[in-house]
């Protein structure tokens, strides 16, 4: 199914429609504030092993992130950080950044994989927050990458449903896609690394 979501105001209904999905172990594709991503309800063991599928990744090889509605979500799946850390996040959330922690307890058995870290990401973009917030939980999520050579990420919805649409339960149409990724930071050792230049300018942060 394909639905078309407007990212100014997301209709509640739409939000429902996507969120029973979820809560049925459904597959979604959905807009962020860099490119689309693929994902599904981290509580739910079967629905992650086919987005690992799908996209043919190896659970014990693979970063999956984690989008969460706003900060608050965050210490779950994470040790504990400083405030200095805090702060940087608070600046730079919702934003395209992906933050790498060190893993609490809970994200293995979630993933059923040995990663002691995780990826978390607050995009700035309504639909997708707003589907976390009415789930209750975050999503698991990875990016839509394109088979074109040039062009590394799909950005036309239309075509991501083309391609997809025997794959996965619902893709939502929010307009185009960016083709460049988020900013990847590593703060496991409580410095700030970014590992991967994206989207996200974390000098305006620190």
């Amino acid at each position: 199914m394909l639905l078309k979501i407007y990212e100014d105001n997301p209709n509640p209904k739409a939000i429902e429609e996507a969120v029973a999905i979820l809560k049925k172990g459904g597959v979604i594709i959905y807009p962020t504030d860099t490119v689309y991503g693929m994902g599904c309800d981290i509580t739910n063991q079967k629905a992650i092993e086919r987005v690992y599928a799908l996209r043919g990744l190896k659970p014990d090889k693979t970063n999956l992130s984690f989008i969460c509605y706003d900060l608050t979500d965050i210490s779950q799946y994470t040790k504990p950080f400083d405030t200095t850390v805090f702060r940087v996040l608070k600046k730079a959330l919702p934003g395209p950044f992906t933050f790498i922690f060190n893993a609490s307890s809970q994200v293995p058995k979630l993933l059923s994989s040995k990663k002691k870290t995780v990826g978390i990401r607050v995009p700035n973009n309504n639909i997708v927050r707003d589907i976390v917030k009415e789930l209750g939980n975050p999503i698991v999520t990875t990016s839509i990458h394109d088979e074109d050579e040039i062009i590394e990420y799909s950005t036309d919805p239309e075509l991501i449903y083309e391609k997809y649409q025997d794959k996965v339960d619902l893709v939502i149409d929010g307009g185009y896609g960016d083709n460049v990724a988020s900013t990847v930071v590593d703060i496991t050792s409580g410095e700030f690394e970014v590992i991967r230049e994206g989207k996200g300018d974390l000098d305006q942060y620190l």
